[in-house]
């Protein structure tokens, strides 16, 4: 019998589709990998914005983790939205009991929208109880300079040196998207804390509307790649290379009237 490359998503649910685990399940599809999901928060929300958070009990994240990890398992798993530290707490200690394969972070803390996604209690359980489990982790600027206690992220530079100090907080690898820096070109950075590494992943920026759900999007391709057996440099490069296609092939549709999403099947849609 023939197996599956299987991936785990532990986020929130976006009613729209664009963002949370419904990004993260049409990502791993894409990449070629079976999907499985922990709810963690339902949203109401849509391209305009969030209109309202709906918890899920920490107890039932812990019974939905172990009832795919028990049975399923999964080659690697991505975390997403996570909202309050009591989830936060279940998260880790089921990622410390299980087998979840390789780990990757995406620290969400507020919505394209400008939507708050994680209470402030929550920054301190997620810096000191999941950040040393990640492979990696996939701040945003604004995120990196939280993870870091303040200041500001502004520059290549900048970028540099907050990779380098989020890594010594505990994830091997930090892949830094600078989305929020101005110019014509997307440039992340990426740095091994293994290796003492730091590399550019350049890419041309694309002028649209439609980012609703890029950190997802990312961070889920990352894990897809993981999960099929790629190596860490070799699934970050890939992540990047398939969200800027996603991102190109979407930005010209039309969806809500806010931030639409990319189009996560870029490369299987054909004649639509």
């Amino acid at each position: 019998m023939s197996t599956y490359h299987r991936a785990l998503t532990i986020a929130g649910s976006d009613s729209g589709g664009g963002a949370g685990i419904q990004a993260d399940l049409k990502t791993f599809s894409a990449l070629g990998c079976y999907g499985t999901s922990v709810i963690t928060a339902l949203t109401a929300q849509n391209t305009v914005g969030v209109a309202a958070i709906e918890p899920v009990p920490p107890s039932f994240v812990a019974a939905q983790i172990d009832a795919v990890l028990d049975d399923i398992g999964t080659d690697a798993t991505k975390i997403g939205m996570l909202h309050v530290a009591a989830v936060i707490d279940v998260v880790a200690d089921r990622l410390r009991r299980h087998e979840a394969g390789p780990v990757v972070l995406d620290p969400v803390m507020v919505a394209t929208s400008g939507d708050t996604l994680l209470d402030d209690d929550a920054i301190d359980a997620l810096r000191t109880d999941l950040l040393p489990l990640a492979t990696v982790v996939t701040p945003n600027l604004p995120e990196a300079a939280v993870l870091l206690g303040g200041g500001t992220v502004g520059t290549v530079a900048d970028m540099e040196r907050a990779a380098r100090g989020i890594a010594a907080l505990g994830p091997r690898v930090v892949l830094l998207k600078g989305g929020h820096l101005a110019g014509d070109r997307s440039l992340d950075i990426s740095y091994d804390r293994d290796t003492d590494t730091v590399r550019q992943l350049d890419a041309p920026r694309i002028d649209t509307p439609n980012t609703h759900g890029t950190g997802c999007t990312l961070s889920s391709a990352v894990a897809a790649l993981l999960a099929r057996g790629a190596a860490v440099a070799d699934a970050v490069d890939g992540a990047k290379s398939y969200l800027t296609e996603a991102i190109r092939a979407g930005a010209d549709r039309r969806l809500g009237a806010g931030h639409g999403p990319v189009h996560h099947f870029a490369r299987t849609w054909t004649g639509t």
